[in-house]
């Protein structure tokens, strides 16, 4: 199983960026989907995360009405759309994905993780 992140980058305060997260080996239509962050010095710390059908998500509280969890099960990919984002978002972006639609804060319900994407949001 892999998971490939992409998309990420340096953009201004206020600015979007669209993160892409490729899955192969594993059909993602029976999995969680969730994004993770960590910036340096930090813990990796919850983002979203998204049911096996699309239907249910769950944002941590800052990231809400900011962020857009998605995923296409036809393409075996997922989606993390970031409008006006702000310096304190600047982290290195992991998607993942997990059995369970459980415990979704907790990084040890994922069991494949990707290699991370770094996004940079400068002031």
């Amino acid at each position: 199983v892999q998971l490939q992140a992409s998309g990420g980058g340096v953009v201004q305060t206020g600015g979007s960026l669209r993160l892409s997260c490729a899955v192969s080996g594993r059909t993602i239509s029976l999995y969680t989907m969730g994004w993770f962050r960590q910036a340096p010095g930090k813990e990796r710390e919850f983002v979203a995360a998204i049911s096996r059908s699309g239907i249910n998500t769950y944002y941590a509280d800052s990231m809400k009405g900011r962020f857009t969890i998605s995923r296409d099960n036809a393409k075996n990919t997922g989606s993390l759309q970031m409008n006006s984002l702000k310096p304190e978002d600047t982290a290195v972006y992991y998607c993942a994905t997990s059995p369970t639609y459980a415990r979704l804060t907790q990084t040890s319900e994922y069991d494949y993780w990707g290699q991370g994407t770094q996004v940079t949001v400068s002031s």
